[in-house]
């Protein structure tokens, strides 16, 4: 179905294309755009490029492009109406048409309210004198009653039907509760509460809506925690525990923790900008999230062996969205809030001042592996160490280069030859992936303008208008003025110029999000392509121009007959007429 371009136009000013793109692509900033690996072809050099000016996105290695619908119906192989339902769903906007189906939002809306409605009630279950051994709880891991009612605590009591009888009274049904990850239903199909003799802690999402909860027990028996599974107010590899919060103090960094507890800790000791993954190890979406609001992060993971690995981890995901990573080594506690009770906001926030780069850390773990004394403990540190610089500038390389000489014994000169050799096979390898994809993109721009091999200049020409034209839709007068459409030769660059002028011509938008109506995904890809080429001319106009000249004497070439394509008949008339 059509869509107008006013609908159009909020649907995509509430999908910023980059957030959209992010939950399906590690995108890093490159500037003022952002570039990835493709989702839709492999490769291992970034070739996928987000344009947020224009809200669109272009591939140069495989040459699919569009906006962000486009993207998508490609991603999750929907047709137009569908992915525009998607988006609009996720924005919390209606459809234009009267018979969109809107129930899913309202369902999500009533998530919300439930999850509001049953925070009250684990805070009031807290504060009630029957339950002071919970609040008791919080008060020996050192929490003030302040800290707790920030970060809406609360208690859930030991009780089958607690949390679904007052949710009743509230006209909650148990198939909307259990929808919500309220309650559990038994082989049988009886309904209970979820969370049973836990302390709550509510996730809040950034815009400040309850979207889940973590319950925690108060011994040590198992599982120690329960956390609200995936609904459709809440998905745990999207959200950020207390991000909400943390957001505002960005600007300092970001410290980045394994649960909830060590935040609350953090917080309550005056580092408001602590957060933590929620009940799962970081994901690339979170990841994404926190690099919108700062470009460092601290890891202040558990010192045993799963937060060293789960630092490795991090250290990967980050480096991929451009976000500087410190690392904190703890020593004489097993966790920031476990540090924070020992020795104090102090002694942690030197910690922080003291962390490691993430080249240091590497460095350090690898150090730690080779005995340093022996001549072959010393080759394999220098050759990890290597690999590990390759990846730096020549001035951060030319630094640790020095350190590492130090410590093995070994030449600075050996070592940063390593160094050398190795950062050109890397550079080797990205220029063989580039080319791939290159020869990729030619190919398939081929099939879809097969003219364009036989016409090669004029097929040249032509894109070349386009491509301005799409960037300078003002210029359309001019190019009127002197091109028509029977001037173009490619009958796939004819129809791409004629919708875009009657657009133009029409008053109607020309963005991406428009032109997906009016052209296959195919085609958009093309014209997406032009589009980001056409931004690159440094004097578009005045190229506009050369082009038009080219191509009108390129059409006047294919307006002479041929003689190799004549038939005898036609050959001898042509003779008899020269």
């Amino acid at each position: 179905m059509p869509f107008n371009d006013t609908f159009l136009e909020e649907l995509r000013s509430k999908n910023e294309i980059s957030e959209v793109i992010g939950a399906y692509v590690n995108l890093k900033r490159a500037g003022r755009l952002y570039k990835g690996l493709c989702p839709f072809h492999g490769e291992k050099t970034p070739s996928f490029t987000v344009y947020p000016d224009t809200q669109s996105f272009y591939c140069f290695g495989c040459g699919v492009g569009g906006d962000v619908v486009s993207f998508i119906r490609k991603a999750e192989n929907l047709d137009y109406t569908e992915a525009v339902k998607l988006l609009a769903d996720r924005s919390g906007m209606a459809m234009p048409d009267s018979g969109y189906d809107d129930s899913m939002l309202k369902r999500r809306n009533r998530i919300y309210d439930m999850n509001k409605e049953a925070a009250h009630f684990f805070f009031s279950q807290l504060i009630d004198k029957k339950n002071a051994h919970a609040l008791q709880y919080y008060f020996d891991r050192g929490y003030t009653f302040d800290t707790i009612k920030h970060f809406g605590l609360g208690y859930a009591p030991d009780s089958w039907d607690a949390l679904k009888k007052h949710l009743n009274e509230k006209r909650y049904s148990n198939e909307e509760l259990y929808a919500a990850n309220l309650l559990r239903k038994s082989s049988k199909g009886t309904y209970y509460d979820n969370f049973r003799n836990r302390v709550i802690i509510p996730i809040i999402d950034i815009r400040g809506r309850v979207v889940g909860f973590g319950g925690r027990v108060l011994d040590d028996s198992k599982p120690k925690y329960l956390n609200t599974s995936d609904t459709l107010a809440y998905k745990k590899t999207n959200q950020i525990f207390a991000m909400n919060f943390a957001k505002n103090h960005a600007d300092k960094g970001i410290i980045l923790c394994e649960g909830y507890m060590d935040v609350i800790a953090l917080h309550q000791a005056g580092f408001e900008n602590a957060v933590a993954s929620c009940g799962t190890s970081l994901t690339p979406e979170q990841v994404r999230t926190i690099s919108k609001y700062t470009d460092t992060v601290i890891l202040s993971q558990d010192a045993d062996e799963a937060g060293r690995k789960a630092v490795d981890k991090s250290i990967g995901l980050f480096g991929t969205v451009g976000v500087k990573v410190k690392v904190i080594n703890f020593t004489g506690a097993k966790d920031p809030d476990e540090f924070i009770q020992k020795f104090g906001a102090d002694r942690f926030k030197a910690l922080i001042e003291g962390a490691e780069t993430d080249t240091e850390y590497k460095l350090l773990l690898a150090r730690e592996k080779y005995d340093l004394t022996s001549n072959a403990g010393r080759a394999d540190y220098v050759g990890e160490a290597a690999r590990i610089l390759s990846a730096l500038d020549p001035v951060k390389r030319d630094i640790y280069a020095s350190e590492i000489a130090e410590q093995t014994k070994v030449s600075k000169t050996a070592i940063l030859s390593e160094c050398k050799r190795l950062a050109g096979r890397r550079e080797r390898r990205a220029k063989r992936e580039i080319n791939r994809s290159a020869m990729q993109m030619r190919d398939e721009k081929d099939k879809i303008n097969p003219e364009k091999a036989r016409y090669k200049a004029a097929a040249l020409a032509e894109e070349r208008v386009i491509a301005v034209l799409i960037n300078h839709p003002d210029f359309l007068r001019t190019v009127e003025e002197r091109l028509t459409e029977e001037d173009f030769v490619t009958a796939f660059n004819r129809h791409i110029f004629t919708v875009l002028k009657d657009r133009i011509a029409a008053g109607n938008s020309i963005h991406m999000s428009a032109m997906a109506q009016v052209l296959t995904a195919e085609e958009l890809s093309v014209l997406t392509g032009l589009e980001a080429f056409g931004r690159g001319l440094s004097h578009p106009k005045q190229e506009c121009l050369e082009s038009i000249g080219t191509l009108k004497a390129e059409k006047q070439k294919t307006l002479k007959p041929n003689p190799d394509e004549l038939s005898d008949d036609e050959f001898r008339e042509l003779f008899n007429n020269s």
